[in-house]
């Protein structure tokens, strides 16, 4: 018998319940002693064999890899049996997740969005295009990728995208995930060792499941409700660099606006003297 592991993506989970309390001083908590003392993101199913349910995150593995703890990896590396939230060792897998967020009909983008925040869309990529050169690393440049082909590897054929998936592509398209390209995301990672190592594999959801919630918002309603939300995420950016902006504050408002769609992605595009404020935008949208 075997143990088995299931990894969905998850961006949180609770603590594990086999995570030692750390002591209280002065009402603080203290900081990990050691790596054992980390949260795991781990839970135990006690049977015989036993099973395990591991949080995984939507960033690259090396960003994370040396802050899981060992009993995470024993876990992995003791299960004969891991599923994951989708197979994206399965190029039926990649192809469904494209297909499914274009557009219906043959519409495109400028279609559907107004015409002031399409132009503001189609100003930001051709600057993120313009930036992408220098933003790649020489390790990038030593694999053979290049900028126009990484260019169109994250943002190709976004005018026949639905605007939340285009809101979510813009959201990658900073210095720092571009840099980390080409390195597997911890998932697709763990996925790729298991194959080495003769797992037996599999998937927990369909690529529909991940799909049809987003692709069923009502964009008209979350045009009006954000418009003014990401007005106020305008002064966090207008004084950094592209760059250097923080998008964080992007993330938090999609999460606590009930997974709506936040069409203003583009407050922090590169400001020119073309460029008028927000407010003054938001009258004319």
């Amino acid at each position: 018998m075997h143990a088995a592991l299931a990894g969905p993506l998850l961006a949180a989970l609770l603590a594990t319940a086999r995570a030692r309390p750390q002591p209280l001083d002065g009402g603080q908590c203290r900081p990990p002693g050691s790596q054992r003392d980390l949260n795991s993101f781990l839970w135990t199913i006690r049977r015989d064999p036993p099973a395990y349910l591991f949080g995984t995150i939507h960033v690259p593995y090396t960003r994370v890899w040396d802050f899981i703890p060992d009993n995470s990896k024993a876990a992995f590396q003791a299960s004969a049996r891991v599923y994951f939230e989708l197979d994206l060792t399965d190029p039926y897998t990649i192809s469904a997740l494209a297909s499914c967020q274009l557009l219906p009909h043959g519409e495109n983008l400028q279609d559907v969005l107004p015409r002031e925040l399409y132009w503001r869309l189609k100003r930001h990529l051709d600057y993120v295009k313009l930036m992408m050169p220098s933003w790649m690393t020489p390790a990038q440049r030593g694999k053979g990728l290049y900028a126009d082909y990484l260019f169109n590897a994250i943002a190709g054929n976004w005018e026949r995208k639905r605007p939340v998936w285009v809101m979510l592509m813009v959201n990658s398209l900073t210095e720092t995930d571009v840099r980390s390209r080409g390195v597997p995301v911890l998932d697709l990672y763990l996925a790729q060792q298991a194959e080495k190592m003769k797992k037996s594999t599999g998937a927990v959801e369909r690529v529909e499941e991940q799909c049809h919630p987003l692709n069923g918002l009502n964009f008209s309603q979350a045009l009006s409700r954000h418009r003014d939300p990401m007005c106020s995420l305008w002064p966090k950016f207008v004084d950094k660099s592209f760059q250097e902006a923080d998008f964080s504050s992007v993330e938090e408002e999609f999460a606590n606006s009930q997974r709506s769609l936040v069409v203003e992605w583009l407050p922090w595009g590169p400001v020119a003297s073309h460029d008028r404020s927000c407010s003054e935008e938001g009258q004319n949208l």
